[in-house]
């Protein structure tokens, strides 16, 4: 019983497979780049789908990422996977209706993002921090290219 302090961010990614469900890793997933870990994502998909995953390519991880926005579902609660310290829940995109910054009402996309922390690991503040950042993000794209 005791937390370990890994030194990268090593992803689980959330991928569907005939029967059930796999959360294969991304090793280092914070020195890759958006397009490395976008192709890596590909890469898990088709061979977990294929069941050519190496027993090893699932052991590590730290973080889960869940999208289940890719089968239209708005927002859901994701569980956390032991001994993770967290998982995102990434929604679906919706044109919706939004105020703009001078008061008008025009046309927005909006996607609903949660995480779950497990709080002997990460307090709810900090998981807050990085939702606030991943937004920021999110809605500054370029931010994430360079």
């Amino acid at each position: 019983d005791s937390i370990v302090q890994f030194g990268s961010v090593n992803l689980s990614v959330a991928i569907a497979v005939d029967d059930g469900l796999v959360t294969p890793v991304i090793s280092g997933a914070n020195k890759k780049s958006l397009l490395e870990i976008s192709l890596a994502v590909k890469d898990l998909a088709e061979r977990a789908r294929s069941k050519k995953l190496s027993p090893d390519e699932f052991s590590g991880g730290t973080i889960t990422v869940s999208n289940l926005g890719a089968y239209g579902v708005d927002n859901f609660d994701a569980i956390i996977n032991p001994p993770q310290a967290a998982i995102l829940s990434i929604g679906s995109i919706k044109n919706t209706p939004v105020v703009s910054d001078e008061g008008n009402i025009v046309p927005g996309l909006i996607m609903k993002v949660g995480m779950s922390c497990d709080h002997r690991v990460i307090d709810g503040a900090v998981g807050a921090e990085y939702l606030a950042e991943l937004k920021k993000r999110i809605e500054n794209p370029a931010s994430m290219l360079i």
